[in-house]
């Protein structure tokens, strides 16, 4: 059992993170060690797959040299997640297998049960990708017998719901995208070749990932559909001082030295985006307000958390102005006064952001 310090645990998370001094430098190798870049519309200053690998790898980062690794397909993207191709393979003998059975969730089989209901409609699916594709999910027929019910956005929407569905069932795969509308083609063309690794032994690996990623991690967590949080029994156990509970860490991590430096980071970073860790963590309070009026937002609408060092220590609400080319600082929030080494290294982050967007920066008068 490893006992560890708050601040063991947060250099094993930040440096597992490659969110310390020792910058990578190719962005392939990033997405392997990372394991996968969240996927989200959002872009108040970029996209946030973009921000993160920026955030990484510093101003030589480009956004087109994500477009060409996804052309190219030595990256995928897998249910919202951008993820090497090579890891495909962990995951398919999960498609073959899915929902899971009886004891997979009752979502699931529930889904499972309007698939089936509508067989003729992923029959017809099938056979237009097969002659056609790739196509737009707009160019797909919609023959569904039992439409798709919920009280949100998808109500109704039964070809992106049924296309979700065959990606879980490995049936097909999102090929690219035109403009932000994403290409769908079957699976056989999309994924490569590589042989299937079993269910469980797949499993394990994707733990073993996921905890090389994170340093440390839960053994449990809440369920997540996507992309779990918890890494099973892979590691080794540890304890955190101030911390209850018992968590698994990767001994590649341990005893490592550790350089810090300044970082911005996007709301679904991996080091901050499972809340409960971060606080456990890094006993650092965050939420993103995009969603809350105006008036009732603490950091502003797409803040983005500060790091230094091993420590969050405040967040940036910023706003890239794309008409005036110019990225415009609101306020850099800071959780405890900045010293100042923290407010210059925080400030020239900032530059390089603008610097890396090609915008002005508009600092908040003071």
């Amino acid at each position: 059992m490893h006992e560890l310090s708050r601040l063991d645990a947060r250099r094993i998370a930040v440096r597992a993170q490659l969110l310390d001094a020792d910058r990578p430098y190719d962005l392939l190798d990033t997405v392997r060690a990372l394991t996968m870049l969240q996927i989200d519309p959002v872009a108040a200053i970029a996209p946030s797959a973009d921000l993160v690998c920026w955030t990484r790898l510093g101003p030589a980062y480009r956004p087109a040299d994500l477009v060409a690794a996804l052309d190219r397909r030595e990256l995928l993207e897998l249910r919202g997640m951008i993820r090497p191709a090579g890891d495909l393979a962990l995951y398919r003998a999960e498609m073959a297998e899915w929902p899971g059975g009886s004891e997979a969730p009752g979502y699931r089989l529930a889904r499972q049960r309007w698939v089936e209901a509508n067989d003729a409609c992923r029959r017809d699916i099938l056979d237009r990708l097969t002659r056609s594709g790739p196509l737009r999910s707009r160019d797909l027929p919609d023959t569904c017998a039992v439409p798709w019910s919920s009280t949100g956005w998808t109500n109704d929407k039964n070809v992106t719901q049924l296309l979700e569905m065959m990606v879980s069932r490995g049936e097909v795969a999102i090929a690219g995208r035109h403009g932000r509308d994403r290409l769908w083609d079957l699976a056989g063309r999309v994924y490569p070749d590589d042989p299937v690794v079993p269910a469980a032994d797949a499993l394990r690996a994707r733990n073993e990932r996921r905890l090389s990623a994170l340093g440390i991690a839960r053994a449990r967590g809440p369920a997540c559909p996507v992309e779990p949080a918890d890494v099973g029994e892979v590691g080794e156990p540890a304890v955190v001082e101030g911390v209850r509970g018992q968590w698994r860490v990767d001994p590649a991590q341990l005893g490592q030295p550790f350089h810090g430096r300044a970082a911005l980071l996007s709301p679904f970073d991996r080091l901050i985006h499972e809340r409960t860790r971060m606080e456990e963590l890094f006993e650092f309070e965050y939420s993103l307000e995009m969603y809350k009026p105006a008036a009732k937002r603490r950091w502003g609408y797409f803040a983005l958390p500060i790091l230094f060092g091993d420590r969050l220590v405040g967040k940036l609400d910023a706003t890239a102005d794309r008409k005036a080319g110019v990225l415009r600082v609101n306020a850099i929030h800071q959780d405890a006064p900045f010293d100042k080494k923290t407010m210059t290294a925080v400030r020239a982050e900032i530059g390089e952001l603008a610097e890396w967007l090609d915008m002005a920066l508009e600092l908040p008068q003071t």
